[in-house]
């Protein structure tokens, strides 16, 4: 599923404002209400946008110390492992890997000695066979999705007939947009 330059328009602007409501979104947007509500419906429905949640900085909820571990696993044990990973609060994410290790997480502690409890929590379940742990010094880049949003935004192939900027053809049928200009 791709975007368009649209559709990126509103991920973008929900991602720098996520408490922006659709009519305004509409207004800064230049297209109709209509328009941004059945795109958001679309964009979530194909798992493009997965939620409008909050952004929880684990640091300032007393877990400043971010590591991640490489973990090797017993063969036949992996939803055994991340059930038990599931079941840990400090684990933030896991994902399957391939190279070194079967599994790779990122968990946080309160300090360094409280990592070890974390870590030994982690490993002391009888599937994981090894365990290989780095801590973060510093995050000079965090989680971002604005730069990828606009390249596949840019990169989404033309419609003939079509303007990218209103799919639905509200400007075509003369809905929406006519409407909000009275307002």
């Amino acid at each position: 599923m791709g975007i368009d330059r649209l559709d990126g328009r509103i991920i973008v602007l929900l991602a720098r404002e996520p408490r922006l409501g659709v009519l305004e979104m509409s207004r800064r947007l230049g297209v109709a209400r209509g328009t941004v509500q059945a795109r958001l419906d679309r964009l979530q429905s194909n798992g493009v946008v997965r939620g409008f949640g909050p952004e929880v900085d684990p640091a300032a909820l007393g877990y400043p110390v971010t590591a991640f571990a490489t973990l090797q696993i017993r063969q036949g044990q992996g939803a055994d492992v991340r059930a038990h990973l599931g079941s840990v609060p400090e684990v933030l994410e896991l994902h399957t890997t391939t190279g070194g290790g079967d599994m790779l997480c990122r968990l946080v502690a309160r300090s360094n000695a409280d990592l070890q409890r974390v870590i030994d929590r982690v490993v002391g379940f009888d599937g994981i066979v090894r365990a290989s742990t780095a801590i973060v010094m510093e995050n000079p880049v965090p989680l971002r999705i604005i730069p990828l949003v606009e390249q596949a935004a840019e990169q989404a192939p033309g419609r003939p007939g079509e303007d990218a900027g209103d799919r639905d053809g509200d400007r075509d049928r003369g809905r929406g947009r006519e409407k909000d200009k009275g307002r």
